[in-house]
């Protein structure tokens, strides 16, 4: 299986791109992101996700790992194929489904073009344990999907969680706190953040 390629980009569509790696010319799937951060004429590495299919072999590809590893999953979902993952993937990145599917927040992931109400619902009932706490916000280990360990991240967003605030605002207040900072003072700062 394909895990990355290395080339230039050689062509940028609505949906895909060409990436040319050694003079063959491959034409991938991205997501919306994706697109975004890539230039033509310039050398990028893409993460793959290769779909094969009785009548067709599809390439997918992403400028990050964690798009990469959040399209698996999503592709592993009852009911969401390769376009409507990738729908999803465009409509908020990896880190902002997390935060979606840890508030339960169905109405935001129908915002992908060809996600209606019932599939939304079922992508954060399959999901909520895996995509609960995104890659990217504070403290989250590089490579996994959520807190593995205790940290002052996970003891400060305990705290704020019984303090009553939502698990995605509590997240949220976090987000933007230095990570050398202690519990108290990152419990302390979120505090002020949330009071406005």
């Amino acid at each position: 299986m394909l895990y990355s390629l290395t080339g230039n980009i050689v062509h940028i569509d609505t949906a895909m791109l060409a990436l040319s790696c050694s003079g063959v010319a491959f034409a991938c799937h991205a997501s919306a992101n994706t697109l975004r951060d890539v230039h033509l004429n310039k050398e990028v590495t893409l993460f793959t996700h290769l779909n094969v299919r009785e009548d067709a072999l599809d390439l997918f590809a992403f400028g990050t790992q964690a798009e990469l590893r959040c399209f698996r999953q999503l592709v592993n979902v009852t009911g969401v194929g390769p376009k409507a993952a990738l729908a999803v993937l465009s409509a908020c990145t990896p880190e902002q489904l997390g935060l979606h599917i840890a508030a339960g927040d169905i109405r935001a992931i129908t915002q992908a073009q060809g996600v209606g109400k019932k599939l939304a619902e079922r992508i954060v009932l399959e999901l909520k344990d895996k995509l609960a706490v995104p890659v990217g916000v504070a403290g989250a280990p590089p490579g996994n999907s959520h807190f593995s360990a205790p940290t002052p991240d996970n003891e400060a967003l305990a705290a704020l969680l019984a303090l009553g605030y939502q698990q995605t605002e509590a997240m949220l207040a976090l987000r933007g706190i230095d990570d050398s900072a202690t519990t108290q003072e990152k419990i302390r700062l979120a505090l002020r953040m949330l009071a406005g």
